[in-house]
């Protein structure tokens, strides 16, 4: 089974593409208005092995907070279309990443409820383009939309671009973990609630 999804979303604040495939081989192309975004969306896609494609605009002569925030959503609602029923899949993904003398801790739980966690200080308003308080919004609204619980926790970190780093690789990381098919399952859903 293709777990592929297209989502797009249109609003009076921004205009965005996204196609993605989970079981890909990290083919991307990523063109936000966002520089930083940008890269770590490329992370994001190499490491967990998704074709992710993304084409957005957004009203950046206020700031980059709508642009962020959609794109946010409309990769969460692309997971939640391309794991359509998530029959087979081992549904929860962990991983522990060290990026320099930054250490990520990410637990995901494709669970079909929404509950996020970000415990990550940061020094700077600012990497790059990117302001670091978005970080938390973005991948909060992705949590909102793939209707998942989504822990992510910072430990020992000094530079803010490192620790942004390790969240996104982190992620891409623990969600291929959690989206993958378990062979001992035979596509039975993992959930004694017979629903996810």
């Amino acid at each position: 089974m293709k777990r592929v999804a297209t989502i797009t979303r249109k609003t009076n604040e921004t205009d965005i593409n996204l196609s993605l495939k989970i079981d890909g081989l990290g083919k991307r192309k990523i063109d936000t208005p966002v520089g930083f975004l940008n890269h770590m969306l490329d992370l994001f896609a190499t490491h967990g092995l998704f074709d992710l494609n993304i084409k957005a605009k957004g009203d950046m002569y206020i700031d980059e907070h709508h642009a962020i925030e959609d794109i946010g959503i409309v990769l969460g609602e692309a997971f939640t279309k391309a794991l359509d029923d998530k029959k087979g899949i081992k549904r929860y993904g962990f991983f522990i990443l060290p990026m320099d003398e930054a250490l990520a801790t990410v637990a995901v739980d494709f669970a079909g409820r929404y509950s996020f966690r970000l415990e990550c200080p940061f020094t700077r308003e600012k990497v790059g383009d990117l302001s670091t308080e978005l970080i938390k919004h973005f991948w909060d609204a992705f949590a909102q939309n793939a209707k998942t619980n989504l822990h992510i926790k910072v430990e020992n970190g000094e530079n803010d671009h490192h620790k942004i780093e390790a969240i996104f690789k982190a992620t891409a990381r623990a969600i291929r973990m959690a989206a993958e098919y378990d062979t001992r399952t035979k596509n039975q859903l993992p959930s004694t609630k017979g629903k996810l």
